[in-house]
């Protein structure tokens, strides 16, 4: 015959509550001692159980986000950033435009930032219990074109749309041709109006037909991007030649 210790420990594995199975018998201890109320008892439980699979969910939705590790905003200085762009980080950081299914769009000179600052803002928000995909313009594109191959872009594209906000680095720094460009459109008009997309581009939207190849697909493409969207212009210096015009100033 089971004690009821055992009995519990036995119930809450049926039940899947690991952390609870845990801490019961410890936390009972701290509630003897400080005269908690079985409410109070049962409160600090469930509140364990709770964060220990919060974390554990935050931890896969970043293991599956492929974002780099080190592209947060604790090594990301914000004070490089225009004004104009600094305003527009509470709204970004506290995931508010992905119930409005808005696109984040930065623009800037290779080195400016853009990566870094999307990666850190999708970092908050896996931190909110977000899902955030980052992947370069080309590996996406190859993606989607396996998947046409395979007849299983339909499936391919079900995959992204878990995502509550997909980052594509670079689009145009590979010229696509009219295949890539197809199905690259075909996932931008999939996601329209129904959920975020963060990009970013060296190129300015007056050069995006070099990545459209055509006027009518490209105003198509730019219309469904910039309906719903906060467009971050990073117009400054880059930050690896900042850092060696200084490595060289200290060097003389």
């Amino acid at each position: 015959m089971l004690n009821s210790q055992e009995q519990t420990s036995d119930l809450l594995k049926q039940l899947h509550m690991p952390t609870i199975r845990k801490t019961f018998e410890e936390t009972a201890e701290q509630a003897r001692k400080e005269s908690w109320s079985y409410e109070q008892y049962l409160l600090e439980l469930l509140k364990l159980e709770c964060e220990t699979r919060r974390q554990s969910r935050i931890a896969r939705h970043l293991f599956e986000s492929r974002l780099p590790p080190s592209k947060t905003f604790d090594n990301f200085n914000k004070k490089r950033l225009p004004a104009k762009v600094g305003t527009h980080l509470g709204v970004l950081t506290n995931g508010s435009f992905l119930d409005r299914s808005e696109n984040i769009l930065a623009f800037g000179n290779p080195g400016s930032g853009k990566t870094h600052l999307l990666c850190a803002i999708g970092h908050e928000l896996i931190q909110q219990g977000k899902r955030v995909l980052f992947i370069s313009c080309s590996h996406l594109v190859q993606e989607l074109l396996i998947g046409k191959r395979d007849l299983e872009l339909t499936k391919r594209l079900k995959k992204f749309s878990h995502f509550d906000a997909i980052i594509i680095d670079d689009i145009g720094y590979v010229q696509q041709s009219r295949e890539e460009m197809e199905v690259l459109f075909t996932l931008l008009a999939d996601r329209y109006e129904r959920s975020s997309l963060m990009i970013t581009s060296n190129l300015p939207f007056s050069k995006w037909e070099q990545i459209f190849k055509d006027p009518m697909t490209t105003a198509a493409a730019i219309d469904r991007l910039v309906h719903h969207s906060v467009i971050l212009e990073l117009n400054i210096d880059s930050y690896r030649m900042e850092q060696a015009k200084k490595g060289k100033s200290k060097e003389k």
